[in-house]
């Protein structure tokens, strides 16, 4: 089964919370490191599918009516729903998704602790099965 796991850097209880431009380059190098490492070992596991940081910025899209332009402006998210990154994993079972949705969330942060952020985990859709007779 494949799983989304969005990484939202919007706080928490028992979150540390610093925004990582706030961090020193110390502790954003440790930061890649320890999820580069991740995703390598992820890898060698065959769990791993893909894997992006997102940039800060973004416009919100919509359609407005045929033969009309986008809307691009408004509504936008709060700070606490910006989307940081995502991964993509491919696991045996949703337990295994959540196992390493904890391990990531263990990512250090600011002062070198884990930030303990919350991850969105999200099952991919799959087509129904389908019975034949």
């Amino acid at each position: 089964m494949k799983y989304l796991m969005l990484k939202h850097y919007r706080g928490g209880p028992g979150m540390n919370f610093t925004p990582m431009d706030q961090w020193t380059p110390d502790e954003v190098d440790a930061h890649m490191q320890y999820m580069n490492d991740f995703a390598d070992r992820l890898r060698n596991s065959g769990e791993f599918v893909d894997a992006q940081a997102l940039s800060q910025e973004g416009t919100f899209v919509r359609h407005d009516g045929e033969g009309r332009p986008p809307v691009t402006d408004g509504p936008f998210a709060e700070t606490k729903d910006l989307i940081a990154g995502w991964m993509v994993i491919d696991v045996e079972s949703q337990e295994r998704a959540y196992q390493l949705a904890g391990e990531l969330s263990a990512a250090p942060g600011a002062g070198g602790e884990p930030i303990r952020e919350w991850l969105e985990v999200r099952p991919f859709l799959t087509a129904p099965t389908t019975v034949t007779e």
